[in-house]
């Protein structure tokens, strides 16, 4: 396959990071917008009020503006180092935040220069690409992703430079497919999970198939969640058929993951979730998150606002490797063996019985170091050697 010439350094787009616009302030966003509307109209004008946006929380008018700026060009730069010692290039799917990789937490204040190329279906690649040491594929697996991924899968399979988190792995990487992929590694605990159809789901609230029959005897209570939902979105444990049905009357997906609900309590009565990076085949720690329900996500689990769970998890990265890894090292080692991927994020925790409890597997896991750095001062040496990490597998990946 021939590939397009390279862009000079004047002709990218230059994009503001999400990281950056994560650590303003309040006070400091009116003026940026204002700055950004006062620009002349460009493709980096709506790629940057895409970024802000997404950061802002408007996903519709983020999504417009990406949109807008992709109708002008596929290629952009993240502003960052103006002296990089790696360039890296992102290829990324469209769509929102949770659709890619968040590359750009994993680089920021890094000599690495990041280069989006925005992969179309159905379309070429651009004229000319951004000269690049490695590239790395950044869409997530998903239904809406799977295009765009096999297109990738085909367009890397004779790149000119080292290729990352190569697409015919993170297609694999469907709930489905990770539960049938990593079920079986001694010392792991992973839930059943079975992508099933609405009309199915429906035949078991109508009682019409005993729930019983889509897990080979096992019982209530399940999970449900959209097919291609994240961050816990639509996400419901069912204790019952009764529950089930009332779970149908209210969603409209047409398709669900479905799996057995594991009860992860620890002895106090709170449920622990660790979101592990595993850079390289090697496991680093990114957060604890603790909270008093069983969806846990750290935004929701009232880290800020107790001095008690955030000296555990100050204790839990601490101790990391010293604890956690290694009673699951085999464990981990396994599941970086089996996805094959060169960098990917785990949720995961410790389940009742010692073993380790894994929910997903996904490249597209946020992690960062943008937490108020008063109350989680902790947390800046373990992520910097998440980054650090990163860093040297790009190099590794260089031949630097």
């Amino acid at each position: 396959m021939t590939h397009p010439p390279t862009l000079t350094e004047m002709e990218l787009k230059p994009v503001i990071s999400m990281a950056a616009l994560a650590r303003l302030t309040g006070t400091e966003f009116p003026g940026l917008v204002t700055r950004m509307f006062a620009e002349p109209v460009d493709s980096d004008l709506f790629m940057n009020q895409f970024q802000l946006f997404s950061i802002l929380g408007n996903k519709d008018f983020a999504l417009e503006m990406q949109a807008k700026a992709l109708e002008l060009g596929t290629v952009y730069r993240i502003l960052g180092s103006k002296k990089p010692a790696i360039r890296l290039l992102a290829l990324m799917a469209p769509g929102d935040s949770t659709d890619n990789t968040p590359l750009d937490y994993l680089i920021e204040d890094m000599d690495i220069q990041l280069d989006l190329l925005y992969i179309l279906p159905g379309h070429p690649l651009p004229d000319r690409i951004p000269e690049h040491d490695v590239a790395i594929i950044a869409p997530g697996e998903s239904a809406k992703n799977r295009p765009v991924l096999e297109m990738m899968s085909e367009l890397t399979a004779n790149w000119p430079r080292p290729v990352l988190n190569h697409a015919r792995h993170i297609l694999c990487c469907s709930r489905d497919g990770i539960y049938q992929l990593l079920k079986d590694i001694p010392g792991l605990l992973i839930p059943s999970t079975l992508r099933v159809s609405r009309d199915e789901l429906g035949g078991v609230a109508r009682l019409a198939q005993p729930v019983n029959e889509l897990f080979g005897g096992a019982a209530y209570p399940i999970t449900v969640r959209p097919l291609d939902s994240q961050g816990g979105r639509g996400l419901s444990r069912i204790n019952n058929a009764t529950e089930l049905a009332a779970y149908l009357d209210t969603a409209s997906a047409q398709e669900f993951y479905v799996s057995l609900f594991m009860d992860y309590r620890s002895a106090d009565g709170l449920y622990r979730k660790a979101r592990i990076a595993l850079i390289d085949g090697m496991p680093y720690i990114c957060h604890l998150a603790i909270s008093e329900n069983w969806i846990v996500h750290y935004g929701s689990a009232d880290m800020m606002d107790s001095a008690d769970k955030r000296r555990e998890e100050a204790r839990f990265m601490q101790n990391f490797d010293s604890d956690f890894v290694r009673r699951h090292a085999a464990a981990l080692r396994s599941i970086a063996d089996q996805l094959k991927l060169d960098y990917v994020v785990i949720d995961c925790a410790q389940a009742p019985d010692g073993k380790l409890l894994l929910f997903e597997a996904d490249n597209r896991g946020w992690i960062h170091a943008t937490d108020p750095v008063d109350l989680f001062r902790y947390k800046q040496e373990p992520m910097q050697r998440v980054f650090t990490a990163f860093r040297a597998m790009l190099l590794k990946a260089t031949g630097k």
